[in-house]
């Protein structure tokens, strides 16, 4: 019996990357042309989305979401999530339909077909180099000055130790929010880490619970306010986590 349920995950893992390349393949042209001009920006995002769906649906995902916020229509957010599973990406896309850009690791931009879009759409940080790290800032404001929001995960990683329920928050996603005076969206992933770990030969199709909370306003804030924010919003995800537990 552990022999096939072995043998069931690893196929599993291989169709999610397949899932994963074949609408890159397809969309492609489109997505190609999307990326041209910085103003198409939320027609690459819709198909972006459509890519997500695509790959939580073909995978046997399905999500819930509950939500106490209501996105205004021309306003920029910072949307900060809990991070513990490669499907993070694909449940963002599909559960926010307001357009946003990730800042994400420039390793992943070394991947075959996605990593072209990725650092195409991207905010890519290299966290190795200073000057990465100021570069951010000034895109994340050219974003914003387009209508478009910002999405971090702000544990700076999934944990390597898969029995940390919520690692220590960095300062980039606050700071970013502070100076540019967006509010913050916390959004709790319940089942992540269980549906799709990182340990290969585990995980499993099925539900995957979300919760998006109420913005946290940085109007006024200074940058000596971040920590509070910081923890402010780890507080937040945290209890979140700790209920859908129960």
């Amino acid at each position: 019996m552990k022999i096939l349920k072995n043998v069931f995950w690893v196929l599993w893992r291989i169709w999610f990357y397949i899932m994963i390349l074949i609408p890159l393949i397809i969309m492609s042209p489109f997505m190609t042309i999307a990326i041209v001009k910085e103003k198409w920006y939320p027609y690459f995002f819709v198909m972006a989305r459509i890519w997500g769906k695509f790959i939580l649906l073909t995978c046997g995902f399905y999500y819930k979401v509950e939500s106490e916020c209501n996105l205004e229509y021309g306003k920029s957010y910072m949307f900060v999530a809990n991070h513990t599973s490669m499907t993070d990406i694909m449940l963002m896309l599909a559960v926010i339909d307001k357009p946003f850009v990730f800042v994400g690791k420039i390793e992943l931009s070394r991947f075959p077909i996605f990593g072209f879009f990725y650092k195409r759409s991207c905010i890519l940080v290299d966290r190795s180099d200073s000057k990465s790290r100021v570069a951010v800032f000034n895109l994340a404001q050219n974003k914003i000055n387009q209508g478009l929001s910002i999405c971090i995960f702000p544990e700076g990683g999934v944990p390597h130790d898969e029995t940390i329920l919520l690692d220590e928050f960095k300062d980039g996603a606050f700071r970013l929010a502070v100076e540019h005076q967006i509010p913050i969206v916390p959004i709790t992933f319940a089942d992540n880490k269980k549906r799709f770990p990182y340990s290969f030969l585990s995980g499993s199709p099925g539900l995957m619970r979300v919760k998006i909370h109420a913005p946290i306003s940085t109007s006024g804030k200074l940058l000596g306010d971040r920590r509070h924010l910081r923890a402010e919003t780890r507080s937040v995800i945290l209890n979140q986590l700790l209920e859908f537990e129960k």
